[in-house]
């Protein structure tokens, strides 16, 4: 795997990692929602995931079709350029339900 590729994907590791240990406490969506800190500690880390696919060559992201990286990085781009937009129980269903697939196959694709 080209070195670029390796570092993205380290790199995106790192901050799923952050946003499971910042919400690690938490119970639910409203808590979440109460916590700002917690929040927007994730949503920047969602933004560093999000940018990380860009790093990515195109051989990786046609090899690995099956992911959704336009999701991915256009989850960013609401975080980025409409924050007061942003749904909360979405974040917190993506927190929970999307990010621990991701962060299984990450793991299962970079060199260490």
């Amino acid at each position: 795997m080209h070195d670029s590729n390796n570092l993205a994907l380290l790199t995106m590791l790192d901050a799923i990692d952050k946003i499971q240990r910042f919400s690690s406490d938490l119970t639910s969506w409203e808590d979440l929602k109460n916590d700002e800190e917690t929040f927007d500690a994730c949503l920047m880390n969602f933004v560093i995931i999000g940018e990380s696919v860009l790093r990515l060559d195109s051989v990786f992201i046609a090899s690995n079709d099956h992911m959704e990286w336009h999701k991915i990085r256009g989850f960013r781009n609401i975080i980025a350029h409409d924050y007061f937009g942003i749904d909360v129980e979405e974040v917190w269903d993506i927190i929970r339900n999307k990010i621990p697939h991701l962060r299984l196959f990450l793991a299962e694709k970079v060199k260490q």
